[in-house]
Order: C-alpha cells, then sequence, then structure tokens
C-alpha cells in the first residue's frame, strides 16, 4: 500500500514508533530543559548556539533529521516548506551572538516539525492519542516491558507508568502546599506569641 506521495505507507504502529522516536529527538533538540513555570525549554539546539557558526551549522544539519523522519511518514513536502524556512531562519539567527541564542530557545524549528507530522498521523492513521509524543522514552520503555511481562500489560499500570511525571508534579504541588501551610501556621503562631509578650 503506498500513499500520497508514492513511498510505502507505514503500519499504524511503525508510523507511531517514527512519531515518538521524532518526539525523542525534538525533546533533545528544543526542550530538554524545562524553564520552570513555562512551556518553555532549553535544548541541545539552543546549547550549540553558543558555539559561533559551527554551532548553528551543526544545529541546523542535526534539524533536517526531523524531516526525514517527517517523510518517512509520508508528510507532504509542501507542508514542510513552512519548517524548513524557520530552520533557515534559526540557523541565521543564530550567526548573531547573544541574540542567536535566545532565538534558539523560542523559534524550535523540530517541535514545529512534530506538530506537523503528528496532525498528519491523525489525519491518515487515525491515531488521536498523544501520549507516545508527550512522553516518548516513557511510552518506549513501557513497549519494551510490555513485551515481556503480562503485568505491564495491565491498563493500570500501564497508565501510571505513562502519567510518572504528571503524578511526581502533583506530588510536588501538594508538598508545597502543605509547606507553604505550615510555614504560614508557624509564623501566625509566631506573631501571635509576639503580640502576647507586648
Amino acid at each position: 500500500m503506498t500513499d500520497q506521495t508514492g513511498q510505502k505507507k507505514l503500519s499504524k504502529q511503525q508510523a507511531i514508533a517514527v512519531e515518538r522516536d521524532l518526539a525523542k529527538f525534538a525533546n533533545t533538540m528544543d526542550s530538554l530543559v524545562r524553564i520552570p513555570f513555562t512551556k518553555q525549554g532549553v535544548g541541545a539546539d539552543a546549547a550549540l548556539s553558543t558555539i559561533p557558526f559551527a554551532g548553528d551549522v551543526a544545529g541546523f544539519i542535526l534539524t533536517l533529521y526531523a524531516f526525514k523522519k517527517a517523510r518517512e511518514v509520508g508528510v507532504p513536502q509542501h507542508k514542510l516548506k513552512g519548517v524548513l524556512k524557520l530552520a533557515i531562519m534559526d540557523m541565521l539567527m543564530g550567526f548573531i551572538p547573544v541574540v542567536g541564542t535566545l532565538f534558539d530557545v523560542f523559534i524550535r524549528p523540530s517541535r514545529k516539525t512534530l506538530e506537523i507530522v503528528h496532525e498528519h498521523i491523525r489525519e491518515e492513521y487515525q491515531v488521536y492519542s498523544d501520549i507516545h509524543v508527550v512522553h516518548p522514552f516513557l511510552h518506549e520503555s513501557l513497549e519494551q516491558k510490555q513485551k515481556t511481562s503480562a503485568f505491564w500489560r495491565n491498563p493500570v499500570v500501564s497508565w501510571v507508568w505513562l502519567r510518572i511525571p504528571d503524578l511526581l508534579g502533583i506530588a510536588v504541588l501538594i508538598l508545597l502546599a502543605v509547606l507553604l501551610w505550615a510555614g504560614f501556621g508557624y509564623l501566625w503562631q509566631l506573631y501571635q506569641s509576639f503580640q502576647t509578650l507586648n
């Protein structure tokens, strides 16, 4: 079976695997370390751009891998033209010291390519879940575990495993709330005891 580009069409599982690989790559390039309290991240692309010229060219060459993955899934070339222009602009802006590095943090061509691929996979393969994109490393690990153990095929276990970062985030928020409550309570008692002394 072939798609409109004349390529052999991938199976649904193969398309998910390619998109997951692209998500891992995009996370590494564009959002490896998340800036606290934002959806913005900093990745290898921004780190590479700190090396004048060579780092920006290397970042561009690495970004071409995202286009290769998009073509593998069958994304038409015309859908990728805008992102290719963005990647070229990202490289050229990177030649400007400091400004180029800041630009790299906010203009993320690999992430934009992933968005195009995700939309294509929704339309072409009817894959509506995005957990393999949101947590690609955990998804791949779970897939490997499910091949060898029935325990990991349990839907509840799978759900918990794929949401470990979210559950840990909730636990941290609850812990912060408890600590704030305890801290304010302690300060209030201190204030009350100070008032009774006067």
